[in-house]
């Protein structure tokens, strides 16, 4: 059984999701969002940092996944979704936690089965895979999702590791 963070950073809104893995069953643990407040970046990514801190030692998760940061039209707002990647990236590595990351693309083809999928797409998708009642708000969502990629991703690692090679196309 392992325990997997995903999270959806932003700074203004960071999205988090944990989700429970054993053999082929997804089990929702907890999601939200960490809403920062005020104007002066530093302290919102403080508020990132510690709310992921909280979450971390609460839920005790085995690894993290993030969203890898991908070139927005505006320069200064992908350098601050960088930083709020740094601000969560580190405060789950101070607790040792393996950090995995996924582009939005291939979290949305693992979820969705298409790599343009619309934010509705993905929750709707999150909310059927883990028996929700109700859809989760869109950045949890996203969160959960990267969590439901990563656990589909390394099933499939798994599962090929009994593979011993290839050679011309054929298995050995």
């Amino acid at each position: 059984m392992r325990r997997i963070l995903g999270i959806d950073p932003g700074s203004r809104i960071t999205g988090f999701g944990v989700v429970e893995i054993d053999a082929n069953q997804h089990q929702y643990i907890t999601s939200g969002c960490i809403r920062t407040q005020g104007d002066v970046l530093a302290e919102r990514l403080k508020e990132i940092f510690d709310g992921l801190l909280e979450i971390v030692a609460t839920y005790k998760p085995d690894e993290m996944v993030i969203e890898r940061v991908f070139m927005h039209r505006n320069a200064d707002s992908a350098l601050k979704l960088g930083q709020a990647r740094g601000a969560a990236i580190c405060a789950c590595t101070t607790h040792s936690l393996p950090v995995h990351e996924y582009s939005p693309r291939e979290i949305k083809q693992a979820v969705v089965g298409k790599g343009s999928a619309s934010k509705e797409q993905v929750q709707h998708m999150v909310q059927a895979m883990l028996a929700l009642s109700a859809s989760p708000q869109a950045d949890a969502a996203d969160a959960l999702a990267a969590a439901l990629c990563h656990a589909h991703m390394s099933q499939g690692l798994a599962a090929m590791q009994g593979v011993k090679g290839k050679r011309g196309g054929r298995l050995r």
